[in-house]
């Protein structure tokens, strides 16, 4: 398998082309198929090698940080050590240069594609049929998910089906962004593409590659992803035909309309296409069982839930479709292991979170008859709450190893008191809340920098989730299947799953204390679909999808003028007595109990540009396109000539904040 043709390194030419990122786009380079050799991609092994070496696009634990679980940091769920510049506004600025504006990975999708299909149908391929439709899903399933991301950060954005020459006119032409409701439709189309040609399972036995399920569960999040960002921004710039919305500046879009033929169509097709999907996965793979068992002793029974998310071998798991393994051999590790020992690398769940979770018989916190113990101590937070925030929240004594092993040299066998003053993310905690998501039992993977426990890339509850909650926002009711759904995933997690006596306790401006998701458009949701939005909180907690869905919820416009303070445990109680005297230092290392008893780690000396809290601009719900795009695209440097347009309340110009600001 000559995988040395997938690193061939693609000669630049000279010219920036319109479509430029500093080297890291495909329109800047020949097309590959003039130095490739044509025996390439003719063989159903070198399809394999080509399509495998693209799942770098999608998310793994890295070397040196918490991996997947790090991902929801800078949310309302986690914080890390420092704040996010996109809640201070005016400090988010339009680059120079770079950004998402690149098709680094598009550009050779799209050579595959258009080089493999034809001398597929054309029977120029050797090897297995079946396997061969698989790989050219594979790489239809991988732009689709490059797409996605274009979606998520920059909306309308051009559709590159193919490889084009290195002419000024032609790369200029096909810069035109098309409105993200077509983009939405092409994701979907090639999603299509991907489940009709791959295999119902994994094609290497063990769930390390693609399978038709992956493809049902990415289009049900796609289009729910859609369906409720035209829901909720509807009427704004923000959406195709929207007042303002700077598409209309340009004549290419003159003629345009929603291909349902408009936007309330276009909100009903896509609910109905992520119903489908989901419903596609979620009848066809069971949930994996939660014993309910922490263990804590060799003795005790494993569980299996628990194990499920740092497992070295994935592929039993029920609700897994897709993982990636990790191989010490090669040398291909990461430390994960060891920051879910410690302070998860400096991320924490924030106390709003924790507090959002129910008790075990299904109640909030705050209602009466709850039970609730209160937060001075982790141990009572934990006590009867819904069995996710008990098994995964860590609390001081409790033991993180018990399979000794001589090459865990950065373990730690014990759980200790969280420090919270120490601001560099190897040792330090970064709310005092912290989780065992991801921790191994066994000491062996605790060498630095040489864990090689697997990593979850799919798994089948998010489709659970993503059905009951486009049921719910399509036909403003529950279905059979999405109650059933919902009691599968509230009785794996050991709470009582009569959740309309949840709905019924619920309280939104309480919620709202702790939810950012209470919201949309600044206003609160239904308290039903407000708790089917803290289900999915809670069942995906540190699972990267979290600002995703606050994005597509338009779940932050109460920032723009309430602050919002980022808080941990409760700090300013019997917790501090867990530090020596004199080791906290309100005003230095440690927030003041004067603002709050619960600890805030942004606001420690009062020089953070958080220090009155987390705030929100309109324009941060699409990252800016760096002003060399327009420059590179445009009629002699007037970047108005531009075929490309800028996201709302975005400058044309660099290193400038967002005109609304």
């Amino acid at each position: 398998m000559k995988k040395s043709f997938i690193y061939i390194q693609i000669i630049a030419v000279g010219l920036l082309t319109l479509l430029a990122s500093c080297g890291d786009d495909f329109l800047d380079r020949k097309p590959e198929s003039d130095i490739t050799p044509t025996s390439y991609l003719t063989d159903e092994e070198h399809l394999a090698a080509f399509t495998i070496n693209r799942y770098s696009v999608l998310p793994s634990h890295g070397s040196w940080s918490f991996g997947t679980f790090g991902i929801d940091k800078h949310t309302d769920n986690m914080a890390a050590m420092h704040y996010d510049n996109k809640y201070v506004p005016g400090e988010w600025r339009v680059p120079q240069s770079g950004g998402d504006w690149n098709f680094h990975h598009i550009y050779r999708l799209n050579y595959f594609l258009e080089t493999v299909v034809p001398r597929w149908k054309s029977g120029e391929i050797s090897g297995s049929e079946e396997n061969i439709k698989h790989y050219i899903g594979e790489a239809y399933f991988l732009r689709a998910y490059v797409y996605f991301n274009k979606l998520q950060n920059l909306g309308d954005f051009p559709i590159v089906r193919k490889t084009y020459p290195d002419e000024m006119e032609v790369l200029t032409n096909i810069s035109k962004r098309s409105p993200r409701s077509d983009v939405a439709r092409f994701i979907i189309a090639d999603l299509d593409s991907a489940a009709m040609l791959m295999q119902v399972n994994s094609i290497d036995g063990n769930k390390n590659r693609l399978s038709k399920g992956c493809a049902s569960l990415l289009k049900s999040r796609v289009a729910l992803f859609e369906a409720t960002w035209l829901k909720y921004f509807k009427n704004t710039p923000y959406v195709p035909l929207g007042p303002d919305w700077p598409g209309a500046e340009k004549d290419y879009n003159k003629d345009w309309n929603y291909p349902s033929g408009g936007i309330d169509n276009e909100i009903s097709w896509l609910l109905d296409q992520a119903m489908t999907s989901a419903k596609a996965v979620a009848d066809n793979y069971r949930l994996t069982v939660n014993n309910g068992v922490l263990k804590q002793d060799i003795a005790d029974a494993d569980n299996e839930y628990f194990d499920m998310f740092s497992a070295e071998d994935m592929s039993s798991y029920s609700e897994v479709l897709l993982w990636k393994d990790y191989d010490k051999g090669l040398g291909i590790t990461h430390n994960v292991p060891v920051y879910a020992q410690k302070g998860n690398n400096g991320i924490g769940l924030t106390r709003g979170f924790v507090d959002n979770f129910l008790m075990a018989n299904g109640l909030p916190i705050y209602a009466s008859g709850s039970g609730y113990k209160g937060d001075d101590i982790i141990s009572d937070v934990r006590n009867d709450r819904d069995g996710r925030l008990w098994l995964f929240l860590k609390e001081p004594g409790q033991k993180n190893i018990l399979i000794p092993s001589t090459v865990g040299t950065h373990g730690t066998p014990i759980e200790t008191v969280p420090d919270i003053t120490f601001v560099d993310s190897e040792k330090g905690y970064g709310t005092g809340y912290s989780i065992r998501k991801g921790l191994t039992y066994d000491a062996k993977h605790t060498a630095n920098g040489g864990g090689y426990t697997g990593s979850i890339v799919y798994r089948a509850t998010e489709a659970y989730l993503n059905y009951i909650e486009a049921c719910f926002e399509k036909n403003g009711s529950l279905d059979a299947s999405a109650t059933n759904y919902w009691k599968a995933i509230r009785a794996r997690a050991k709470t009582d799953v009569d959740f309309s006596k949840t709905i019924a306790a619920t309280n939104l401006t309480e919620e709202a204390k702790n939810d950012w998701g209470v919201y949309s458009a600044g206003n609160m949701v239904d308290v039903t679909l407000y708790n089917i939005r803290r289900e999915r909180r809670c069942e995906l907690m540190a699972e990267g999808l979290r600002f995703m869905d606050l994005k597509r919820w338009r779940a932050m416009d109460q920032l723009i003028n309430q602050p919002y303070h980022i808080e941990g445990f409760k700090l300013w109680g019997p917790i501090k007595d867990w530090y020596e005297d004199g080791y906290l230092k309100p005003g230095n290392n440690v927030s003041s109990p004067d603002r709050s008893l619960y600890f805030r780690p942004y606001e420690r000396t009062g020089q953070e540009l958080v220090y009155e809290g987390y705030r929100w601009n309109m324009a941060h719900y699409l990252n800016p396109i760096a002003f060399a795009h327009f420059l590179i695209t445009s009629k002699d440097n007037e970047v108005s000539t531009s075929p490309i347009y800028q996201n709302p309340n975005w400058p044309t110009a660099p290193n400038l904040p967002p005109t609304n600001f």
